[in-house]
């Protein structure tokens, strides 16, 4: 199976345009236009009968202390974990393409409505819901799609790992407010076939 996109091409920068956050001169970063990017894929296998999508960053710092401080720099060396943006569950097996802004056009304040969203799919939680949890003015229950808004202080460059899992299955197992993780979880043992396609983003303007 093969996962690519017209909006970014593989292990290369994503356009700020699919990016929750975007530098600003003003106050550093600001919402961007959070645009759910293009994918298409190809090469599906036999006996397919729904499709997961998941998205997610590797590059999160495991510790927040030093997360968008004006006076110091995320260490490169500190360890990371995943974060994840989305997660689709239930996508038909006869949707070959997701269109640019089809799922997102913008970034929600206490987030998207969900689980349920087009074609008869379901979307998941991304972890802008804990992340949020303690913001008074910003919690809520973040569905779908959520682009990348790394620290503006952090000394890597993030990665964006899109992955699209065929599985022989027409529904994900799973119910209500789910997962990235239990998503996964789920689904070992009815992959059929899987594909990724990975870009980088970065809100820290000393690497360019």
């Amino acid at each position: 199976m093969k996962l690519w996109s017209q909006s970014f091409a593989e292990g290369q920068p994503i356009p700020a345009r699919y990016a929750a956050g975007k530098p600003d001169d003003k106050s550093i970063v600001t919402f961007s236009d959070n645009l759910n990017p293009h994918l298409a894929w190809s090469e599906v296998p036999e006996g397919t009968r729904s499709f997961v999508l998941i998205c997610h960053d590797p590059d999160v710092p495991s510790r927040g202390d030093d997360v968008n401080q004006s006076d110091r720099e995320v260490p490169a060396d500190l360890p990371r974990v995943d974060f994840f943006h989305w997660v689709l569950v239930d996508l038909p097996a006869t949707r070959h393409e997701i269109t640019e802004g089809e799922f997102s056009k913008k970034f929600s304040v206490r987030g998207k409505a969900g689980p349920g969203t087009l074609h008869g799919a379901r979307h998941g939680l991304n972890d802008y819901t804990g992340w949020f949890a303690d913001d008074h003015d910003m919690n809520g229950d973040y569905f779908g799609y959520d682009g990348p808004f790394p620290p503006f202080n952090d000394q890597r460059v993030h990665r964006y790992v899109f992955t699209l899992y065929a599985l022989d299955v027409p529904h994900c197992a799973v119910d209500g407010h789910f997962t990235g993780s239990q998503v996964r979880g789920t689904i070992h043992g009815q992959v059929l076939a899987q594909a990724q396609l990975s870009g980088t983003y970065s809100l820290n303007r000393r690497l360019g």
